[in-house]
């Protein structure tokens, strides 16, 4: 195999322990990145079908792929779109899929990439690398979109004072320049344990890359090419991930929705059970791995009934 990976894979440990690859299966690895987890699965005996929708990741990859002896496959592209390819290869089911959402810490720590202010760059922020950029974005929309934005996928209080104040300074084509405006409309100091300027960032960052879109889409394709017994793991990093996540398998394993004064719906039988109660980082994986701080995995186990349709509650 390769030299290990330049960045550390988040919860790597917990990620496989809730996996529990064999020899001889098959596993998606929706979020290849620098290939942490494909390694490892690899290295269990796996064959991986692995995607990024980022030209770097997927160019990085190739020499694990050269190495791997055939059973790594990597798909430039969205994860979402998983059961295409899985069919492409005439693959009926697989063993386990895996996602590590959010953006990667090889983007962040490139300035050229955009998606960081702690130095300075174009404003960019597309994972994929083509489409609409961050710059775009924030110099053509008008201002209750942006104020839409920064609320919904930032959770920005103040949202509308950081979109007017935005759309005052266009045009904004640096990561510094829009950190400034941002700091700026909402006051900041030094000693400020976060910078207010970190929320409009990852808001813009969703909003670009249809981020907590695809999560969505892409946990129903899981659903769909997970043999019976095949796992799920998802590690999420803020709690907008992590609630569709945790709502996605609530409802698959047959909780109750909505209000319990109505009457009840018949549902479709449970498509997923839990594994394992949801992991955070400890003090072992924080030491050596700062990234994990918010990271939260959770894993669930699917079963033998049909997937769900796109109307809740109900089997395809």
């Amino acid at each position: 195999m390769t030299a290990p990976a330049p960045h550390v894979p988040v919860l790597l440990d917990e990620v496989m322990a809730g996996l529990a690859p064999q020899p001889g299966e098959t596993h998606v690895d929706g979020t290849f990145g620098a290939g942490g987890y494909s390694r490892a699965l690899l290295a269990a005996g796996a064959r991986v079908i692995a995607f990024d929708r980022d030209p770097d990741a997927i160019a990085n990859g190739q020499a694990l792929v050269a190495d791997s002896e055939g059973r790594l496959d990597l798909v430039p592209g969205v994860f979402s779109r998983l059961g295409e390819a899985l069919a492409d290869r005439e693959i009926d089911a697989v063993d386990g899929v895996t996602f590590d959402v959010g953006v990667s810490s090889m983007q962040l720590d490139q300035p050229e990439r955009g998606f960081s202010f702690q130095a300075d760059g174009p404003l960019d922020m597309r994972m994929g690398q083509a489409g609409t950029s961050a710059a775009d974005f924030v110099n053509e929309a008008d201002e209750g979109e942006i104020a839409d934005v920064l609320f919904h996928f930032g959770e920005e209080r103040q949202s509308r004072r950081v979109a007017r104040a935005i759309v005052a300074a266009r045009p904004i084509t640096r990561t510094g320049q829009l950190a400034d405006v941002v700091r700026r409309a909402l006051g900041h100091r030094e000693h400020d344990k976060k910078d207010p300027a970190t929320r409009t960032f990852q808001a813009i960052r969703i909003h670009v890359n249809r981020e907590l879109g695809e999560l969505e889409d892409g946990l129903v394709a899981a659903e769909r090419a997970l043999r019976p017994g095949g796992r799920l793991a998802v590690v999420s990093f803020h709690s907008l991930e992590d609630r569709i996540v945790k709502r996605f398998l609530k409802e698959r394993a047959g909780a109750p929705a909505g209000s319990r004064h109505l009457p009840e719906v018949a549902r479709a039988p449970a498509s997923f059970e839990a594994v394992a109660k949801p992991v955070r980082a400890g003090a072992a994986e924080l030491a050596r791995n700062p990234r994990s701080r918010s990271a939260t995995l959770r894993v669930a186990r699917r079963t033998a009934a049909q997937p769900w349709s796109s109307k809740k509650g109900q089997a395809s």
